[in-house]
């Protein structure tokens, strides 16, 4: 077999695969040899079918298979070898003719290649970039402790009612002014006063003391919401409609209020663990801000490497591709795609193939390295994050260990969780080479940067 290329640019490549009939022969009398022996045909004993029906039923496939197997390799050995760096997949060459399996023993096959551009950008101090510190506002701190106190508190037991109380009574249908002996009744009844949609109700009640009575229409106070009505009446949903314009009495047998855990020492240990140093709320308020901004550095990190990214794109300027061998590849990789498509595609895949050019070329220079242990402290890392969104501050390490673990098992989020901290290492050694702005910012501000971006 042998193997050439012919460059027509520096950036595309037409390779040339001559394969004879010794090249393949051998892989395909041991794939047919293999076929007799699992054939299964009437007449015959398995593995006694005649070898002439054997080719005859699976020559010329089994031909064609291996003779792509042969080039297929010898493509791949022979980029490994030329070290040629490609973009896509090597494709057939447009115009040569058609091969005769049936006929032919010798065979040359041609394929269109897109090598990667030579590519070369230096950084230095007089390249800026901006980097934004994101800072918690003292709302957002005092948003976060409150989430905190009401998750720990309780509730209790109160005298008058409040639109966010919860409150128990006896509720029965009445006929007339007394209760209806065929009507609802529901002995242990509750309600909240915030979720009632008629405003003249709500008012109802709010300032209610235990054993005061109010007559009011459940269907017309909840706005015939047949999920609410149906809990509160504890009814089947089919059953709602008929209690339109029926009135209730409510006689209030209990108010609950929750009442938000009290900052002391209880609180700071449970939400922190027994050995934890806060004692104080100006200690609690440090703790928060650090989480936060232990959160939102991801956050500035990935923006600077967008950032990093579209600089590196634009100081790029205009690298010549092989433009039409590639949008060849786009359009036979996923053959419903038009001409349109392609075309409205390919200035963006340019962009994000001249990015994973320079990253490369970066990464290599620089001589960034990633560790096993580097995943697994960024995979800590996006699990104490993830806890955090749910208001989780403290989740102890045997169970953030637990979590990063599981996630790392998982193949897509291992590989994606490398490339991350390849990135993120990259950007590091970026910030340390060219000149830095670092400008704090709201997290309101941070996301407008997006915004204005789109």
């Amino acid at each position: 077999m042998n193997v050439s290329i012919e460059n027509r640019s520096d950036v595309d490549v037409v390779m040339t695969v001559d394969i004879v009939a010794d090249d393949y022969r051998q892989d395909v009398e041991k794939s047919l040899r293999s076929y007799r022996q699992r054939a299964d045909i009437k007449g015959f004993r398995k593995g006694n079918v005649p070898m002439g029906m054997i080719k005859k039923m699976y020559g010329r496939p089994v031909k064609i298979d291996q003779i792509n197997q042969a080039v297929g390799r010898a493509i791949g050995e022979y980029i490994h070898a030329h070290k040629l760096n490609i973009l896509g997949e090597p494709i057939p060459h447009e115009g040569q003719p058609e091969a005769d399996f049936d006929n032919q023993e010798d065979f040359t096959f041609k394929f269109d290649l897109a090598v990667e551009p030579k590519i070369e950008v230096e950084l230095g101090k007089k390249d800026k970039l901006v980097y934004y510190d994101i800072k918690p506002t003292d709302e957002m701190i005092d948003k976060h402790i409150e989430g905190m106190r009401n998750s720990m508190g309780a509730s209790v037991d109160t005298e008058v009612s409040e639109e966010n109380d919860i409150v128990y009574g006896h509720l029965v249908e009445l006929a007339g002014e007394e209760a209806d002996p065929e009507g609802i009744e529901v002995k242990e009844a509750m309600l909240l006063p915030r979720y009632i949609k008629e405003e003249e109700n709500k008012k109802q009640f709010i300032g209610l003391h235990v054993g005061d009575k109010i007559d009011f229409e459940p269907f017309k106070a909840f706005g015939g919401d047949e999920r609410e009505l149906a809990s509160f009446l504890n009814i089947d949903k089919t059953a709602v409609a008929a209690t339109e314009g029926k009135t209730f009495e409510f006689k209030v047998s209990r108010i609950s209020r929750h009442k938000p855990a009290d900052l002391n020492e209880t609180f700071y240990k449970a939400a922190f663990g027994e050995n934890t140093p806060i004692n104080t709320e100006e200690e609690l308020r440090k703790e928060i801000e650090r989480g936060f901004e232990e959160q939102f550095k991801a956050e500035s990190d990935y923006k600077f490497l967008l950032d990093l990214r579209k600089y590196l794109i634009e100081k790029a300027g205009t690298p010549q591709f092989a433009d039409e061998t590639l949008k060849r590849w786009l359009k036979l990789n996923d053959p419903k795609r038009t001409d349109e498509d392609v075309e409205k595609e390919y200035p963006q895949m340019i962009k994000e193939l001249t990015y994973h050019i320079l990253h490369k070329q970066l990464v290599g220079k620089h001589d960034i390295k990633v560790t096993p242990e580097d995943v697994k402290q960024f995979a800590l890392i996006a699990a104490k994050n993830q806890f955090a969104q749910y208001g989780m501050t403290s989740v102890p390490d045997d169970i953030l260990e637990r979590y990063a673990n599981s996630m790392l098992e998982k193949e897509d989020a291992n590989r994606n969780f490398t490339a991350r901290v390849e990135e993120n290492k990259l950007g590091q050694v970026v910030r340390d080479i060219i000149t830095v702005e670092n400008k704090e910012v709201s997290m309101e501000e941070f996301q407008k940067l997006f915004e204005t971006e789109a």
